[in-house]
């Protein structure tokens, strides 16, 4: 049934695929990317303020490190970036024999794993796949015959991992050991009618409950951890595609949006596609994991958060 949640628009902006919103408690701001516009964003959602650095290669997902510096997941690789947008070293590079795939979604577990997701960027099904990186330096690959990896995140009591596969219409659940960072027993968690879009970014409350973006849906769906939908909020454009909770005392969910390949009398009645939101809620979130690979930034504190 639907919410009666208020939706505020606090960026007014045309991001072509705006996604992978991180909010940074410390800094009160929310980080976010512009994946095809190839943007870095730093927004104040007190006074609207956004910075946006243009970068020369599609920052997929990315995530905070202690040092202020970001663990990014660009198109094929991952590498340490500054505030700034200046890539300080590449760690990996990834499916260099698959080059229409791209990295996706991605998030730090509570115990500081960044794990990120691959996606065809041709819509071939089954070529993308889901990897574990560790603060060793180690990569590890988790999963694989996925169509799109995206939206992940995890229970409050880090028992169970949640993962987006969009174009199946999906969201699984697995068992996870937090200590090892293994998965198991696989089994989906909610499936979506082709009326209700397809399920993008998601984010996970104090209480459990499962927040979900539905592109092409004009939606927000809240699922308890039953999968039973607790509540719908409608939103004000077709493609919201992710979604974290920040704000002061963590009970605001942003939401960023996309304007990628909309029809032009859709556009028309979704002017505000692209840009970013917040909704007020009744629930609170968890500060994102920071990620650590024993990297040092050196002295230079100039570039941090």
């Amino acid at each position: 049934m639907p919410a009666h949640h208020t939706v505020t628009t606090v960026l007014s902006t045309e991001a072509i695929l705006g996604e992978g919103p991180v909010w940074c408690p410390r800094r009160q701001v929310l980080f976010w990317t512009d994946i095809d516009g190839k943007t870095f964003n730093q927004l104040d959602p007190l006074s609207g303020k956004n910075r946006a650095v243009q970068l020369d290669d599609s920052l997929c997902a990315f995530c905070l490190m202690p040092d202020g510096f970001f663990l990014c997941a660009f198109t094929k690789h991952i590498a340490i970036m500054d505030a700034d947008g200046v890539r300080r070293e590449t760690l990996h590079v990834i499916e260099e024999d698959r080059p229409d795939n791209r990295f996706n979604d991605g998030k730090c577990d509570p115990a500081g794993r960044f794990w990120v997701g691959t996606m065809s960027t041709l819509g071939k099904p089954d070529q993308g796949s889901l990897y574990r990186f560790d603060p060793d330096g180690s990569v590890h690959h988790m999963l694989g015959g996925l169509s799109t990896s995206n939206g992940l995140g995890w229970s409050p009591d880090a028992r169970t991992f949640y993962l987006t596969d969009s174009p199946a219409g999906e969201i699984y659940a697995f068992d996870f050991d937090a200590e090892s960072g293994a998965l198991s027993r696989q089994r989906v968690f909610a499936s979506l009618p082709d009326d209700a879009g397809r399920p993008d970014g998601l984010t996970v409350d104090t209480q459990g409950g499962i927040w979900s973006a539905h592109w092409d849906g004009w939606r927000i769906t809240r699922y308890l951890p039953s999968g039973v939908i607790n509540y719908v909020v409608e939103m004000p454009v077709p493609k919201p595609t992710s979604v974290i909770f920040g704000g002061a005392n963590m009970d605001t969910l942003f939401v960023t949006s996309a304007r990628k390949k909309l029809d032009p009398h859709v556009l028309a009645s979704a002017p505000l596609s692209g840009s970013v939101f917040s909704i007020k809620t009744d629930q609170t979130g968890l500060p994102e994991p920071l990620f650590s690979d024993g990297h040092q930034s050196g002295s230079d504190n100039s570039r941090r958060l």
